[in-house]
C-alpha cells in the first residue's frame, strides 16, 4: 500500500518526501522507553512507601489500604500539578508520568488550570472531566461487567 501511495506522488512530492526523511529528527526510542520505565517505577515505588506508611501507622490491611494510597498519590499529583512541577516530571518522563494513576489527577487538574479563564461552572467543571470522564465511565462500566460475570460464575457454581 506504501508503493501505491509513491506512485500516486508527484515527482515533486517524491523529493520533498526524501527532504523530509533526511531532516527528521531521529527521536531517541530506547532512551524514553528507559526514563519512562524508572519514573513510572519511581512513583509506584513511593505509592508502595504511602502504602506500607498507611498499613503500619493506621492498623490498615494491605488490602484495606490501596484506596487511601490512591487517594494520596491523586492528590500529591494534583497539588504538583498546581504548582508546575508534574509539568516538568512529565516533559521528562512521557509516558512514565501518565500511566499510573497520578496520571488521572494531573488530566483533570491541567484541563481545569486551562480553562479556568471561562468560569468556574462552563469552564472548570465542564473541561474538568472531557478527559477523566471517560476513564470513570470505562473503569465503572468494566467493575459492572466484571462483578455481573463473577455473579453469574457464582450461580453456577463454577467459582
Amino acid at each position: 500500500m506504501a508503493n501505491n501511495k509513491k506512485k500516486n506522488l508527484t515527482p515533486v512530492q517524491q523529493e520533498y518526501q526524501k527532504l523530509q526523511k533526511t531532516k527528521e529528527t531521529k527521536r531517541p526510542v530506547f532512551g524514553n522507553c528507559v526514563k519512562a520505565f524508572f519514573v513510572g517505577g519511581f512513583i509506584c515505588l513511593i505509592g508502595q512507601f504511602i502504602q506500607t506508611f498507611i498499613v503500619f501507622q493506621f492498623d490498615f490491611t494491605e488490602q484495606t489500604a490501596g484506596n487511601p494510597t490512591v487517594a494520596i498519590l491523586i492528590f500529591i499529583s494534583m497539588l504538583l500539578t498546581g504548582f508546575g512541577v508534574y509539568d516538568r516530571i512529565a516533559q521528562f518522563a512521557g509516558a512514565g508520568s501518565a500511566v499510573p494513576v497520578t496520571g488521572f489527577g494531573n488530566a483533570v487538574v491541567s484541563a481545569a488550570i486551562e480553562h479556568r479563564t471561562e468560569g468556574y461552572v462552563l469552564g472548570v467543571g465542564g473541561n474538568m472531566f472531557k478527559l477523566a470522564g471517560s476513564v470513570i465511565v470505562f473503569g465503572v462500566f468494566s467493575a459492572f461487567v466484571i462483578a455481573l460475570i463473577k455473579t453469574i460464575f457464582i450461580q453456577w457454581g463454577g467459582l
